[in-house]
């Protein structure tokens, strides 16, 4: 890759440091989109004995890459964001990526398409990373910044996603339990 195009691609990256998402972190600031993408990545990193026949750089791949659309849109949370908005972010990250140099373009092209398509193993696992990841931080962050709706979301996020594989259904129970010592505390606490 041509520096000049390395350089245009990461200028566009960027504003997911800027871009923030509707979940805060620990230490009560909003997270960033490229925050929840690195977490998703090294999520998919540690986890990577559990799936041996998974070809987990791929799964990194789609971790890093996933959210890069939202450069052009910014984050709208997933119970505002409609199916307008989703269409609106897949064609400006398309139109991006297809002024990308060969062989970037694509393999970048590919990726977005495998992930669409959710067939392959390598798809389902970053997409129940993507939805565990939004939980975990959410257990993460102070009560008091869940939204209302949030506290049953909690219990109800990625279960349709992590159907596909034992650990992944472990991981979203462990979670749960989180969850469940979150709220009870918060509840002890105010009495």
């Amino acid at each position: 890759m041509q520096p000049s195009d390395l350089l245009h691609i990461l200028t566009t990256a960027e504003k997911l440091k800027c871009n923030t998402r509707h979940s805060y972190t620990s230490s009560g600031r909003h997270e960033s989109v490229a925050e929840h993408s690195w977490c998703l990545a090294l999520m998919a990193m540690l986890i990577q004995d559990e799936f041996p026949e998974v070809n987990m750089n791929k799964v990194i791949e789609m971790c890093l890459i996933h959210d890069l659309g939202e450069a052009f849109t910014g984050d709208i949370p997933t119970f505002d964001k409609t199916r307008k908005d989703e269409e609106l972010e897949t064609r400006a990250y398309q139109k991006w990526i297809d002024g990308f140099p060969d062989p970037e373009k694509t393999h970048w092209s590919a990726l977005l398409d495998e992930m669409n398509e959710m067939k392959t193993k390598e798809a389902q696992i970053y997409k129940a990373l993507d939805k565990m990841e939004a939980v975990i931080q959410h257990n993460q962050a102070d009560l008091s910044t869940w939204l209302p709706l949030e506290y049953d979301l909690q219990f109800t996020y990625g279960t349709e996603q992590v159907a596909f594989s034992p650990y992944m259904m472990r991981l979203k129970e462990a979670v749960d339990q989180q969850t469940r010592k979150k709220i009870a505390e918060e509840v002890s606490d105010s009495n």
